[in-house]
């Protein structure tokens, strides 16, 4: 699965990163039609302490599945997303089956 991270407003160190592509890499797991996965992470510019949005668009063939969530580090907002995309990906997979 080709994946591709940009970041806004500051540069991802190679750690977080390689976080990252672990995570949406298991989701291949899930879907056999998944092409490719983008991810943004954004920095927002609140008082918040959580001020880490991570976005996750993955490419199904003839559909697309998305998920954004915002936490205090990008590692806890992906577990968030790929949570969120896992259950997006089971429902698309059962549809497919026709259930």
């Amino acid at each position: 699965m080709n994946v591709t991270i940009s970041s806004l407003h500051f540069k991802a160190d190679q750690k977080l990163e390689a976080f990252i592509n672990e995570k949406v890499e298991k989701l291949d797991k899930m879907h056999d039609g998944i092409i490719g996965a983008e991810v943004t992470l954004k920095l927002e510019n609140t008082d918040r302490p959580e001020n880490k949005t991570v976005d996750i668009r993955i490419k199904i063939r003839g559909n697309d599945a998305m998920a954004s969530k915002t936490a205090k580090s990008f590692e806890e907002a992906t577990d968030n997303v790929v949570e969120a995309l896992k259950k997006q990906l089971i429902k698309v997979k059962d549809k497919e089956r026709g259930n």
